[in-house]
Formats: structure tokens, sequence, C-alpha cells
């Protein structure tokens, strides 16, 4: 069930009609939605959309105590002019799943690089280092194949994500 969370103590006024200013709210499942209500000279009043969600009553409560004039300048202008509502359009699928995916072959059979060593190396190895441990371990190895900066002797799956940013670092830095 609705019902007002707050009453602004002055009338709002905006191009010199006055408006009762009331926030208005309900439980929404597990939320509380909120809106904004404007009385004017005429005695008629006109609602907001919803204008918040928040966690229970108090939140909303606290949330309509900061509302701004500007906010309610905004909130008045939604609620005279409301959006239309989108009519529902009833169809069936033509296709009862979505294509399926066509996997290209790869043009090379170099690894791609995420990143470019070198060019951030140059930068400076805390940078490096930095960029390099953001990197899963699968990236880094890649970096290190796309780049040639290990033995091929060396079997990359069996270092840690800390030895192959290393791997990487010694390659790239000067000596």
């Amino acid at each position: 069930m609705s019902e007002v969370v707050h009453v602004f103590d002055a009338p709002f006024i905006i191009n010199g009609d006055a408006y009762d200013v009331q926030v208005c709210g309900r439980p929404a499942g597990t939320i509380w939605e909120g809106w904004v209500e404007f009385r004017g000279d005429d005695g008629e009043w006109l609602r907001s959309p919803r204008e918040t969600t928040q966690p229970d009553r108090g939140a909303l409560q606290y949330w309509a105590t900061g509302l701004s004039a500007t906010y309610l300048e905004g909130a008045l202008d939604r609620a005279l002019s409301p959006q239309l509502v989108q009519r529902t359009v009833v169809a069936t699928p033509h296709f009862t799943g979505p294509a399926e995916r066509v996997v290209a072959e790869p043009e090379s059979s170099t690894p791609y690089a995420i990143l470019d060593p070198y060019a951030v190396g140059a930068k400076g190895e805390t940078l490096l280092r930095q960029e390099l441990g953001a990197l899963r371990g699968w990236h880094l190895r890649n970096i290190v194949r796309a780049y040639g900066l290990a033995d091929e002797r060396i079997d990359l799956e069996t270092l840690s994500e800390v030895e192959l940013a290393d791997l990487i670092v010694d390659a790239v830095q000067p000596a």
C-alpha cells in the first residue's frame, strides 16, 4: 500500500505557478519505490513516474529530504509530460533457435598479445609490472609467445603468473 513519506513545508514555485509537493512510496517486493506528487492551484494532483528505488522506507524518506529545487523541477516536468507507453506486440519467432556460430580459422598461428611489453616497458619497469600484474596467465603466455621472449624449451604452462611476469620484464628491460 502506498503512503506519503515526506511533505515539503513550502510550496514549490516555478514559472509563477505554485505546487504543493509530497513524496510517496510503496513496497515493491524487497525494495521501496518512490515518486513525487504535485498539487497545483487548481487542486488537481499530478504524479511523476517512479523516481527512485530504495532498500526500505527509511532510505526512501531520507532520499526525499535531500531533493533539490532542480530535481523537483525535473520531476514536475516528467509529471506534466508523461512518456508514452509502448504497446506490446505479440509476435512469434521464425526460427527455433539462434544461428550457428561460424568460427573462422585464425589467419596466423602467432598468438594474440593483449599488450606490447616493449612499449609499456619503455615507460618503466614499475608500470610494466603493474600492467602485467593485471593479466591472467594465458595472456602472459600469449605475450611471451607472440614476442618470442622465451626459449622454446621452457614449458610456459608450468610457470606461475609471477614467474611469467618476471620472464617478460627480464626479456624487455635493457641489461
